[in-house]
């Protein structure tokens, strides 16, 4: 350990477009290394090699020791919903399909400031728990989707933005819809922190016409398409009652599957299901405290590994804590598949930190952008303290990560190179201001909501079911 170095890092040390950065240990591929130096030059990864060779070939940069520290890629959260962290804690103790009693009424009655307040506190909540990028699926707000773009830049997190394209019940509006698409694809398509995107709730909200269309526009344009199926049993049996088919057999009746989709949960899938993703190349958001908190079941992560079915971690706005979305998705395969067939792997910590990193990051359309450490990439890092009693002494650095790696430890949270986040706060705006900002509208953006909720508050809960 080296005494004091925390004391020799700072903010402003990190501040520059130009860093020669010198961990102990690195992350890239999935695999560890040290002796290994980064070069970051104008928001990119510009070189890795032994730290001693870039030094050589750049003696008039000042290089920035990192003792005790692991440089690693920024998470990546594969299902957001950035608007609906006003009402977060809501939800606990709910029924499925919560969309229809709370967030669609707390979504529709949000104004510009509220919406912007939502999705900024949300970003604030992702960085701190290691997520550089943020999928969002797509808000039912109506103001413009400019007022979560506008927070994602002011706080620096990378964002792939979805604009929703349903069109069930106003299918005479289907080309203004599709119209708004080709606007919203077309406006962030150079954008350096949002990646436009387009989304359908859930595969009944949209005619077969806007699914396939909406899909089509997405493989056009090399953005993926984004919606929730086979998530809830109830809405697997709405859609047999109504068309004799799963929701997930509807997109494929629909032609909307292929590499550019992007389905979230896929919880409750056959084996043909299965065997249709593969075939199709659709990728999957693996959201397992999502399944812990309101799910009917857990998504079968291990068998779409085994089958080549590309996933990545999402939180679907549960909890943004990387290192426990990790945990989460491997205890999820430990209990209901590893514990039944005798795997004591479960396949292994770097599944689950891949998923959370790079392999997330060709799930939703990312990797040549993002989600490894690698030259060309965008500089989404994160600098991780291993000076801690849980890593001490290390054996198996990437399945520690898993097991043992806590939100707490992370020093440093970069992208596009930049700084934002120095011991889990912001070092260029006053997040605490925000957070005051918000506990001043909370109240009442929820009561404008005609929220309907089924479970009680825990204090009632306790003087209805508490021990007698």
């Amino acid at each position: 350990m080296t005494p004091n170095a925390d004391d020799a890092l700072s903010p402003s040390a990190l501040a520059a477009d130009t860093l020669l950065l010198l961990p102990e240990k690195l992350l890239m591929a999935g695999e560890v290394s040290s002796d290994k130096g980064v070069l970051v030059i104008d928001g990119r990864f510009a070189e890795i090699d032994q730290a001693a060779a870039l030094i050589s070939r750049h003696p008039t940069l000042e290089a920035i020791p990192l003792p005790g520290k692991l440089l690693m890629p920024g998470f990546i959260d594969t299902h957001h919903h950035l608007t609906q962290s006003l009402g977060k804690s809501l939800v606990f103790g709910e029924p499925s399909e919560i969309f229809k009693r709370v967030w669609v009424p707390l979504e529709g009655s949000l104004d510009e400031r509220a919406l912007h307040l939502s999705a900024k506190l949300a970003a604030l909540e992702a960085l701190r728990g290691g997520f550089t990028t943020a999928v969002d699926a797509g808000t039912r707000a109506t103001v413009a989707l400019d007022v979560i773009a506008a927070a994602a830049h002011q706080t620096g997190l990378r964002c792939v933005l979805g604009a929703i394209c349903n069109d069930r019940g106003q299918e005479a509006e289907a080309a203004a819809i599709l119209h708004r698409a080709e606007r919203h694809l077309a406006r962030w398509e150079h954008d350096p922190l949002i990646t436009p995107s387009l989304a359908i709730s859930i595969p009944e909200a949209a005619s077969d016409t806007m699914l396939h269309d909406v899909a089509q526009l997405c493989r056009e344009s090399g953005r993926i398409f984004q919606t929730h199926v086979n998530e809830h049993l109830q809405a697997v049996e709405r859609s047999l009652v109504s068309r004799g088919e799963r929701p997930l057999g509807h997109l494929d009746a629909a032609g909307a599957l292929g590499p550019q989709t992007l389905i979230a949960h896929a919880t409750l899938v056959t084996p043909h299901e299965l065997n249709r993703l593969k075939d199709t190349d659709t990728a999957v958001a693996f959201n397992p405290v999502a399944s812990s908190w309101k799910g009917n079941a857990v998504a079968p992560a291990l068998q779409m590994a085994a089958l080549g079915i590309r996933f990545g971690l999402g939180t679907d706005g549960t909890r943004s804590d990387a290192f426990r979305l990790m945990d989460a998705a491997e205890t999820s395969q430990r209990l209901t598949a590893g514990i039944a067939h005798g795997d004591s792997s479960c396949g292994g910590g770097w599944l689950w930190l891949d998923s959370a990193t790079h392999r997330a990051a060709d799930a939703v359309g990312l990797g040549s952008l993002t989600g490894d450490i690698a030259p060309g990439l965008a500089a989404d890092f994160l600098l991780v303290d291993l000076e801690v009693p849980e890593l001490t002494p290390s054996w198996d650095l990437p399945w520690e990560l898993v097991r043992y790696g806590n939100r707490d430890q992370i020093e440093a949270v970069f992208t596009q190179g930049r700084l934002r986040l120095w011991k889990g706060w912001p070092v260029d705006w006053d997040a605490r201001a925000m957070l005051r900002e918000i506990d001043e509208i909370a109240d009442g953006a929820v009561a404008r909501a005609p929220i309907q909720r089924i479970h009680p508050v825990a204090s009632e809960h306790r003087s209805r079911f508490g021990p007698r």
